[in-house]
């Protein structure tokens, strides 16, 4: 059987498919080769491959890569690895292969990808919030005019910059292409500026 056919297609919709995969292609090195050739494919933005659940995950962008092309250019590539010989696992006996294998099925973890996805989130916005420190101190006479509001306005700026750095990925990759299918959301996203640019007016 040729392993394009041990690939079984579990989930798809649209820009995300999520396939079952033999266990040769869990191997270190053989899934580090899949998904370097994976991530290569243009309109390929996500690549994820589980390898203690066997499941490999492809996120694309349809109007770039659609589901048919990318499914032909997966193929492709699973038969140029195979030809190469690239996806036989190679006898690993460096010691440190035992902890690069803990590594990843640490990584592999929802709480520990959970907590580090939120970990880079806090590092950018407190970034963001010193810039924003910085900014509001070239201008203390407005703290000592009326500091609860210069306050507000600070903890307003800071919520906005950690809303859209939560969903830039989404709107960068959905929304701008699907403006209508996600009116909904940037209708909330106009009036949240809305709101912002308001309060910000000398009454």
């Amino acid at each position: 059987m040729s392993i394009q056919k041990e690939f079984v297609l579990r989930y798809r919709e649209d820009g995300h498919v999520r396939f079952q995969i033999p266990t040769r292609i869990c191997n270190v090195d053989v899934a580090k080769a899949v998904t370097d050739g994976i991530s290569g494919i243009d309109g390929v933005y996500r690549v994820k491959l589980y390898r203690s659940q066997q499941k490999l995950s492809i996120r694309f962008n349809e109007p770039v890569c659609d589901f048919k092309s990318l499914a032909r250019l997966l193929f492709d590539l699973l038969a140029d690895l195979e030809q190469k010989g690239a996806l036989k696992p190679g006898l690993v006996s460096n010691p440190a292969h035992w902890k690069e294998k803990f590594k990843a099925k640490l990584n592999n973890i929802k709480v520990t990808r959970w907590a580090k996805e939120k970990l880079g989130d806090a590092k950018e916005t407190v970034q963001a919030a010193k810039i924003i420190t910085r900014l509001g101190m070239k201008t203390p006479k407005a703290f000592i005019k009326n500091p609860e509001k210069t306050i507000i306005d600070f903890l307003n700026d800071i919520l906005v910059l950690f809303l859209i750095r939560l969903h830039w990925s989404d709107i960068t990759q959905n929304w701008l292409l699907k403006p209508l299918k996600y009116r909904y959301e940037w209708m909330a996203l106009f009036y949240m500026f809305f709101l912002l640019v308001r309060s910000r007016k000398q009454k």
